[in-house]
């Protein structure tokens, strides 16, 4: 091998070396700001959450909703559905798989993470909380979102039974609490706009409430409102579709 060809493989392979441990450092620059960023939504691995969710056309408040959201590691979560015409419903996650529980059901129902619960908010929305154990991605720069300066992140999904296949998620510069999200279909489509708004709860800055508008049908918003958040851990009796099944009396 002459010594220019030599120098120049050296080269080569520094070069790809550089770019390969520059990456590497993005990609956990990026799950920082996303574990940052889900601490302002979920404070606790195993929690409560008490959501309301408006569904508001033209402005005006159509319909209301109320659920209670049992949260656990590896990807568990369970969804109790509180209004009178919907009580003993659930919702159940299991990693990619989702259930309905009807009161009077012989079986658990299959269902997705696209399904909707009320308005634009689906049971992904509500069942799962987290960016940092779903995706993963890139640090694209700095936008002005919504007058906040933002740092804009573009997401892949890592697992299969999240609502969305990708993200372009907007985290303030300075504190990194999320401000805006546009959420993608499989289909590359964009599904709707989230908007997000920090309050205190417990004391402690989180976000209260999402915005979720439909990118059609302009005179619809969804709002979920996240009413309260403490650790709580129930059985794990309660994240199995067939004992939900059996025991649909069973309260938490």
């Amino acid at each position: 091998m002459s010594r220019f060809l030599f120098q120049s493989t050296l080269f080569s392979v520094l070069l790809m070396m550089l770019f390969s441990i520059a990456g590497a450092v993005q990609a956990d620059e990026v799950l920082a700001l996303l574990k940052k960023a889900d601490n302002f939504r979920l404070s606790s691995d195993s929690s409560q959450v008490e959501v309301k969710i408006d569904l508001y056309k033209n402005e005006i408040l159509n319909k209301e909703r109320r659920y209670s959201v049992f949260i656990k590691p590896d990807h568990r979560s369970l969804v109790l559905f509180l209004h009178a015409s919907e009580r003993g419903q659930k919702v159940l996650m299991l990693d990619d798989k989702f259930w309905t529980i009807l009161p009077n059901s012989k079986r658990p129902i299959r269902i997705t993470a696209t399904q909707k619960l009320l308005g634009e908010a689906s049971s992904g929305d509500i069942a799962t909380m987290t960016w940092s154990d779903d995706y993963r991605g890139k640090l694209l720069g700095e936008e002005n979102v919504l007058g906040l300066d933002c740092l804009h992140l573009d997401l892949t999904a890592i697992r299969q039974g999240v609502s969305y296949q990708r993200i372009e998620l907007f985290l303030e510069k300075a504190r990194g609490y999320p401000v805006q999200a546009k959420l993608y279909l499989a289909s590359g489509k964009v599904a709707k706009i989230a908007e997000f708004e920090m309050g205190k709860l417990n004391g402690d800055a989180q976000v209260v409430k999402m915005t979720l508008r439909d990118r059609i049908r302009k005179n619809r918003k969804t709002v979920v409102h996240y009413l309260s958040v403490s650790d709580k851990s129930i059985p794990d009796k309660y994240y199995n579709p067939a004992y939900l099944v059996r025991n649909p009396n069973d309260t938490l």
